[in-house]
């Protein structure tokens, strides 16, 4: 009989582990190309951190239907680099721990635009987890529509589309006029974004980065878009 409850408990501990039932699986896909400088790169990383530790941001995660998403933060450039790993948040303590990794200024990718091969990337990484989320979205940040090298971005994005993954976009010119920043979120629109609810949200100065982070987040955690009350609250 003993060796009977052995083997099974061998068998049980050989079975794969359960898919994690989560509200919402989030690529946070940060531009670190050659355009984005160490300054740059560090205000995104502590602007997410702010931005996930934020109490509404909690707030909208624990009114999820499961009470809780599961994120990663990825930078791209002309190679992908995984900053911080799938984390499953639902409530204070796993957004810090998330949100302290983060505090880190060594830039991991490198190189010119490749936005084809880290949309494909970002699909990768939500296919390839062990999470099971009802929704599946990607954040897309970056400042311009330039793709130097890899797949081209209209063939990558129907990819991701077609495997039900939606793309949303947060255009950065955190240095120009509102001029060009209304001209990059066109393009992100026509090029970029697409799925259920997408949207872009730009971030137009570094002062207020962390706050349209914020405003993303809580959009793309409730399910909404800009065009909501929530969006024009400030």
């Amino acid at each position: 009989m003993r060796h009977v409850f052995l083997a099974l408990i061998l068998s049980l501990i050989a079975l794969p582990a359960p898919a994690q039932d989560t509200d919402l699986e989030l690529v946070l896909m940060a531009d670190a190309s050659g355009s984005i400088d160490p300054e740059e790169l560090l205000l995104q990383r502590r602007g997410y951190a702010q931005a996930i530790t934020d109490p509404d941001v909690i707030a909208a995660i624990q009114d999820t239907a499961y009470g809780s998403i599961a994120v990663t933060y990825v930078e791209w450039a002309t190679n992908q680099a995984v900053v911080v790993g799938w984390t499953r948040i639902d409530g204070p303590e796993a957004a810090a721990l998330f949100a302290a990794q983060l505090d880190n200024p060594i830039r991991r990718a490198q190189g010119r635009n490749a936005i084809g091969a880290a949309l494909l990337r970002g699909q990768q990484l939500i296919e390839e987890n062990d999470i099971d989320g009802w929704r599946r979205v990607i954040d897309f940040s970056g400042d311009s529509v330039n793709n130097w090298s890899g797949p081209p971005i209209a063939q990558a994005r129907d990819q991701v589309l077609a495997a039900g993954i939606t793309i949303n976009g947060l255009p950065l010119m955190l240095n120009d006029d509102m001029g060009r920043a209304a001209t990059l979120e066109a393009n992100y629109r026509d090029q970029i974004i697409g799925g259920p609810n997408a949207f872009t949200l730009p971030a137009t100065s570094r002062a207020d980065f962390a706050e349209a982070v914020r405003r993303k987040l809580i959009l793309e955690i409730s399910g909404l878009t800009p065009d909501t009350e929530l969006a024009r609250a400030p």
